[in-house]
């Protein structure tokens, strides 16, 4: 088994801009069923990335998974993945390991930590459920006070900074943060909130869901210990698969919480083991093989056929496309901060509700969004992948809908069909 037999890519990072779109959507064929900005949540899959996991799941229903070559075939591949993610964070491979998801990520570093009673643990008022989730279980297991900082929008860094300041006490151990927030899709200063974290002793961990893959990281530039990050959203990879990159100085004080053969090196017969010593220590349990495939094949996809630049440049780009219209736009309230943002552009139109305006949405130009339910607005996740005449087009729609309330918007066109009574 190899890559021979994958799907051929046809775009290539010397492509003129104009060429490579056409030839990125192509290999996008689900960008054909609607108008996807939805990354946020999860992203379209590339006929490379398909096609992988679907040759081991043939593979593996009609050979078998237990032969011991396609064993150390499968670790092959968890280093290609491992590998793949490193040139996304601009980190070592030996910095990196596996994880199930985002949140599997952030618990692993999390729970590393040796925690006591009475020890603190900071995070903001933005955070998403599963980037906290595990400070709840310290609270609740362990007696862990956790300090929230208001944060307001995440649009003004000194107040960010001035709010981190005051929840950054005394016996803080940690400061679990996002880079860019999932609700109005600010990008905060995480450098400046390391160099406050470590000055007081406490290690910071950090939900990069909505960056990785949409704009450039260097998570050593950042200065962070920890950075965890998904397969299924800007990485374009498979569900189920994700990763964690661990600063090689943070490894004294982050060791894993559990015990599972992937995280040992090695194991005597008098039941010695030494921990992997690098990030490979927190892969725990083993992974779906075709899923590792894919997500190997959806980052260097990316990397080496697309061009991380040509993403970084585009996605933002056109983020930044839809903020300043939306912004134009009477009965529009704009959300995200664009002196700050990234490719995530939360608002509110005026005299409707967040759910209403969307199934307007959907119904009238083929979007596919989300809401964020806290803040009552509609959230774009906007890709490289996506064009101009779809943003037109999805503009268009929230224009309409600013100028009228849901009792005064003219009815949806039907296509008749004849033969009916």
């Amino acid at each position: 088994m190899g890559h021979g037999r994958y799907h051929t890519a046809v775009v290539s990072p010397f492509m003129a801009d104009e060429q490579k779109l056409a030839a990125v959507r192509a290999e996008l064929p689900s960008l054909a069923a609607a108008i996807q900005m939805n990354t946020g949540s999860v992203g379209p899959l590339p006929i490379e990335v398909a096609a992988a996991m679907t040759e081991l799941a043939d593979y593996e229903q009609k050979i078998g998974r237990s032969d011991y070559d396609y064993y150390l075939e499968g670790l092959d591949r968890m280093n290609e993945a491992r590998a793949g993610v490193a040139a996304v964070l601009g980190a070592s491979l030996g910095s990196v390991g596996l994880t199930h998801a985002t949140t599997d990520g952030v618990n692993h570093a999390v729970w590393a930590l040796d925690w006591k009673p009475g020890d603190v643990a900071v995070s903001t008022t933005q955070e998403h459920a599963g980037g906290i989730g595990a400070l709840y279980a310290l609270r609740d297991r362990l007696g862990v006070e956790i300090r929230f900082a208001d944060i307001g929008d995440g649009s003004d860094d000194a107040a960010t900074i001035a709010a981190l300041d005051r929840a950054i006490v005394p016996g803080t151990r940690l400061v679990s943060i996002s880079h860019v927030l999932w609700s109005t899709g600010a990008v905060l200063p995480i450098a400046r909130i390391a160099v406050l974290a470590r000055e007081r002793g406490a290690v910071i961990v950090v939900d990069g869901a909505q960056a990785a893959g949409a704009i450039p990281v260097s998570v050593t530039a950042l200065g962070v210990d920890a950075y965890a990050i998904p397969a299924q959203k800007w990485l374009l990879g498979p569900d189920g698969m994700g990763a964690l990159w661990v600063d090689p100085a943070a490894l004294e004080r982050l060791r894993p919480s559990f015990a599972g053969h992937f995280a040992l090196e090695s194991v005597d017969s008098r039941g010695g083991a030494a921990w992997h010593p690098d990030a490979r220590r927190f892969e725990g349990t083993g992974f779906h093989r075709p899923s590792v495939a894919g997500f190997a094949r959806a980052v260097s996809w990316l990397s080496m056929y697309v061009g991380l630049d040509y993403v970084h440049a585009r996605g933002p780009r056109l983020a930044r496309r839809a903020a300043d219209e939306l912004a134009a736009i009477d009965g529009v309230d704009l959300l995200t901060p664009r002196h700050q943002m990234a490719t995530l552009v939360t608002f509110r139109i005026r005299g409707w509700g967040a759910q209403a305006a969307l199934d307007e949405l959907r119904l009238r130009t083929s979007l596919i969004g989300r809401t964020i339910v806290a803040l009552d607005a509609l959230r774009l996740s906007v890709g490289f992948f996506n064009t101009d005449d779809e943003l037109d087009r999805v503009l268009d729609g929230i224009r309409l809908l600013a100028t009228h309330d849901p009792a005064s918007l003219p009815p949806r066109r039907t296509l008749p069909i004849f033969g009916e009574a």
